[in-house]
């Protein structure tokens, strides 16, 4: 079985999930995503958490199914965090700054 795959994904206060014709629709503070859900794969909701199981023991069900747990938990990550990217900087004569919504990059000579 998928480790990936046999994990609940939780399901934070103040998202709700709704299901109809195989798509699987997550609503947020920061807004609403919905999916397709792939072949050979389910999702239950139980309680505040959903549950990903598959439907048969096929090559594709068993490749969907850690995916689709990926994929809903990003969904509702997003939907509750949002975006974020971090960088590091290391080196001597490397600087950065946030320029408005843009960010400035002095990395110095290349030789």
């Amino acid at each position: 079985m998928s480790r990936i795959g046999k994990q609940p994904v939780v399901l934070p206060t103040g998202v709700t999930v709704s299901q109809a014709d195989g798509k699987v629709t997550v609503k947020g503070p920061k807004g609403e995503l919905a999916y397709t859900l792939a072949v050979g794969v389910a999702v239950a909701q139980e309680g505040n958490s959903l549950v990903v199981t598959r439907l048969e023991e096929t090559a594709t069900a068993r490749s969907n199914h850690g995916l689709v747990r990926a994929i809903v938990n990003n969904m509702v990550t997003g939907l509750t965090k949002g975006f974020e990217r971090r960088l590091e900087i290391q080196g001597v004569g490397f600087k950065a700054e946030a320029k408005g919504k843009g960010i400035v990059l002095a990395l110095g000579y290349s030789h």
